[in-house]
């Protein structure tokens, strides 16, 4: 048995190992190959020279009539861009003028090249440097607009990120054409290669990794955000320029590598890759940005928020597609393996991702609106105020759906992927069920829990008495609550473990005070002090919003050792209730002494002489 399970996997090794020795064999094949084409660069660009030849120009005259169709497109690119260009217009406006700029640019360009006295492949040629100029053009402004719109609070240093970036750019497209300018006109290979590697590939990427290393803070401050972040945001900020530079030269490397095994990357493809790579900060603070003035908005709707927020998250599936589509590809086709299969799972996997980020965002996006509601409700409040039944319940709900979601997700790439996931439910049911029996404390407070919660028995922010331990509640978790008391301490209080809970903070609180005052004293001026004490209350704008009851007196309630026990009450709100006392007995001495009112201490109980 151990033979026959072994025999599968030293195949599997053998055909790995047989497949790698075909890649170096392909790769030493494809170099010599390389070398080889160089020593004939001087025969293919004379071989070039009869080609312009046999179209019926030569390469001065073609050179000079691309030199004008570039000038011209460029020229009325940049006229109808100021043209358009406008202020206070919005992100959206800005990319569709540019759009439009770049589409009368080409418009211009084709009539210039028909003034222009060209047939057959010159006129092939001089309209593919037509559209490569627009789109460079326009990829240039579209992300010197982006650049501008994400970050205006640095606006200077993303402007100089954007020259430098343009100046890459610019090679990289330059490059672009002429290669399309060479294959176009049957250059040969080794000629081809000069020019896309040595002449154009390196000193485009050595561009890009000199822009990424000059403004490296500048992009570490974008891959940060706004304060607050989260520590990996953080953390990723500062490696964030090196993976960038590390990126470039791999992605060159790779080029290079991909182009001597005879299946050369697409250039605009790599190029296109590289430059979201750098932008992807900049639209992530972006997008983020627009999200969060949408979530701030109370006109704006949870699903639209939502999507916005999503879009993020979108953008980041996009861009490991590209890097994915771009990678494998060479490697796919160098081990033999179906792509097919494999992008059709992604798909699929992206797509499940996509949806659970959606929900992920709305359930993330209702909470922080109800939250939000329950700040307003709460407003003019004191900071510690108790918060409404739904703001306490914000937490464990956000707590359920996110696990609900990732589960659910999980579950259905497991699904897609051709996973048979109903014995897994099956066992975590049963491990579930073990947990229950085994763990019978740990369900009894959950679903005691369950309960109080249902019941309302208390809110975050009210002061509670339960069994053994008192406080407000800061926290309320799944299996237990979380206590402050006054004088700091943190206690956690399971709810199996609460038998009784006694809500300090709910309508209402009675306040009675008794005060100890001579027999002989009179009971009708106490009663007018009392009254007066309350009215002063009611116009004291500190107090009044607390009090639901003023201060009156409720007469004597005792007669003790020739002592006279008076006693006042007030109704106020839940936590006011100190604050008001304690202005109540420093007004309550204030009257004593300005009527002459002795008070009388409270009499000792026990044996005197015992007590020395």
């Amino acid at each position: 048995m151990a033979e026959q399970a072994a025999a599968p996997a030293s195949a599997d090794v053998t055909s790995i190992i047989a497949g790698a020795e075909q890649v170096m064999g392909r790769f030493v094949s494809g170099l010599d190959a390389r070398v080889s084409a160089l020593a004939g660069t001087s025969r293919e660009l004379g071989a070039l020279h009869a080609s312009f030849a046999a179209g019926g120009t030569s390469a001065a005259a073609l050179f000079l009539k691309i030199f004008v169709v570039v000038v011209v497109t460029a020229g009325v690119f940049l006229l109808c861009r100021r043209w358009f260009r406008r202020d206070d217009a919005g992100a959206w406006r800005r990319l569709f003028s540019i759009l439009a700029a770049a589409i009368v640019a080409v418009v211009a360009g084709v009539v210039a090249q028909r003034l222009l006295p060209a047939e057959g492949l010159a006129v092939r040629t001089l309209r593919i440097w037509i559209v490569v100029t627009a789109a460079g053009m326009l990829a240039i402004f579209t992300i010197r607009a982006l650049l501008t719109k994400s970050g205006s609070h640095q606006a200077g240093r993303l402007g100089w990120l954007a020259r430098d970036l343009s100046v890459a750019l610019g090679w990289s497209f330059f490059g672009m054409a002429v290669m399309a300018t060479l294959r176009l006109w049957g250059a040969g290979l080794g000629l081809r290669d000069v020019f896309s590697s040595l002449m154009l590939a390196l000193p485009a990427f050595a561009l890009f990794i000199w822009t990424v290393w000059r403004h490296r803070k500048t992009l570490a401050a974008a891959v940060a955000g706004v304060k607050p972040r989260s520590r990996w945001r953080g953390w990723l900020a500062r490696i964030w320029p090196g993976l960038v530079i590390g990126f470039l030269i791999v992605t060159f490397l790779t080029t290079e590598i991909a182009l001597t095994l005879g299946v050369p990357l697409p250039g605009g493809t790599v190029l296109f890759t590289v430059v979201i790579l750098l932008l992807m900060p900049h639209l992530d603070a972006l997008i983020a940005s627009r999200a969060n003035l949408a979530l701030e908005a109370e006109s704006a709707s949870i699903i639209g928020v939502a999507l916005r927020q999503t879009v993020r998250f979108a953008v980041l599936i996009v861009m490991f597609t590209m890097l994915g589509a771009i990678w494998a590809s060479p490697l796919a086709s160098g081990f033999g393996i179906n792509l097919r299969s494999i992008t059709t799972e992604a798909f699929h996997v992206a797509l499940i991702a996509t949806a659970a980020a959606f929900l992920w965002s709305l359930l993330v996006t209702a909470m922080a609106r109800i939250a939000q509601r329950d700040r307003h409700d709460a407003h003019g409040t004191a900071a510690a105020s108790p918060r409404s039944r739904l703001g306490t319940l914000v937490p464990l709900l956000s707590l359920v759906g996110k696990s609900a979601i990732v589960t659910l997700a999980l579950l259905s790439v497991l699904v897609s992927l051709g996973v048979n996931v109903w014995p897994l439910i099956t066992g975590l049911s049963v491990f579930g069920l073990a947990i229950g029996f085994g763990s019978q404390t740990l369900v009894k407070d959950i679903v005691s829990g369950l309960f109080f919660l249902a019941d309302d028995a208390f809110r975050i922010g009210e002061y509670i008495e339960t069994s053994g331990a008192k406080g407000t509640v800061e926290k309320i978790s799944v299996r237990s609550v979380t206590l402050r008391n006054p004088r700091g301490p943190v206690a956690t209080v399971p709810y199996g473990q609460i038998s009784k809970v006694v809500n300090f903070s709910r309508d209402w609180a009675i306040e009675k005070i008794q005060f100890r005052v001579a027999i002989d004293t009179d009971v009708e001026l106490l009663r007018k002090l009392f009254k007066k004490i309350g009215q002063d209350l009611l116009e004291d704008p500190e107090l009044a919003p607390g009090l639901l009851e003023t201060f009156k007196s409720q007469g004597i309630s005792n007669v003790e050792d020739g002592t006279l026990v008076v006693r006042g009450k007030f109704v106020a709100k839940p936590g006011s209730q100190t604050l008001i006392r304690r202005a109540v007995l420093k007004a309550v001495l204030q009257a004593f002494r300005e009527n002459n009112i002795r008070a009388v201490p409270k009499p000792l109980t026990g044996d005197p002489v015992a007590a020395v």
